[in-house]
């Protein structure tokens, strides 16, 4: 792969965003990359550091998403739609996704010819202690409840680190319901024919710094999600 565009959804990041940048440019292998913030117009001071990342490397850009509505998939459609490159990865903000594991998912891609590469947090060995115990277990009966209704492609559909394809994007972009909090979920589910998916398990980390945005409207908000999805896919049956 000889390019990489990279999209990272922010919102009230400011404490992670520049250990972020350099960790990326740290270990990240390719010569020809770009990163994309797209800032949800955070009220933190973000956008400063936004704009100190971009002036000291022109491969760091920075959109500001000026709505008043947060949403984490309309941010990631902006990114996609900005984005230069053939190959798209995505990873949060909040450094719970290691710098370290883009270079894992790039060579996964590569050897399997992979449509789509998951960074798996591997939820289901009970060693993971990126999540608490609440968020843990409610990950992974959302988990089952998208590969009862909506069929298995991965073993962690909720993940927010992934490696895609961007013409999958393009083709499937009508088909989806382009708001929420799980883009991936909504991406692989809106594919109309045959890909190959690919799991690679993550270093999935406790966050450190900031808040999580997990809460209980965005949780009922995906479970609507993917009861829309199941009837669409019972309707197109």
């Amino acid at each position: 792969m000889e390019s990489l565009s990279i999209v990272i959804p922010t919102y009230n990041e400011k404490k992670n965003l520049i250990k972020l940048s350099q960790s990326i440019k740290k270990y990240l292998k390719l010569k020809k990359y770009e990163v994309i913030f797209v800032d949800d117009n955070s009220n933190d001071g973000s956008l400063e550091i936004l704009k100190e990342i971009k002036k000291n490397n022109k491969k760091f850009k920075y959109i500001l998403r000026k709505q008043p509505i947060k949403d984490l998939s309309k941010s990631c459609f902006m990114g996609f739609k900005k984005s230069s490159y053939k190959n798209i990865l995505v990873m949060d903000g909040d450094l719970q996704h290691d710098p370290k594991d883009i270079n894992k998912l790039i060579k996964a891609y590569q050897r399997n010819k992979a449509d789509i590469v998951v960074g798996s947090r591997n939820l289901f060995n009970n060693k993971n202690k990126g999540l608490g115990f609440v968020r843990l277990n409610t990950s992974k009966l959302l988990i089952l409840v998208v590969s009862l209704m909506l069929g298995k492609k991965t073993n962690d559909p909720m993940s927010g680190f992934f490696l895609f394809k961007k013409k999958i994007f393009i083709k499937s972009a009508k088909k989806m319901n382009k708001i929420g909090y799980k883009i991936l979920l909504d991406l692989i589910y809106s594919v109309n024919y045959k890909i190959k998916v690919v799991d690679v398990v993550i270093n999935f980390k406790t966050r450190q710094l900031g808040n999580s945005k997990m809460n209980f409207k965005i949780l009922i908000f995906l479970i609507y999600v993917i009861i829309l999805k199941f009837f669409r896919k019972r309707i197109i049956q």
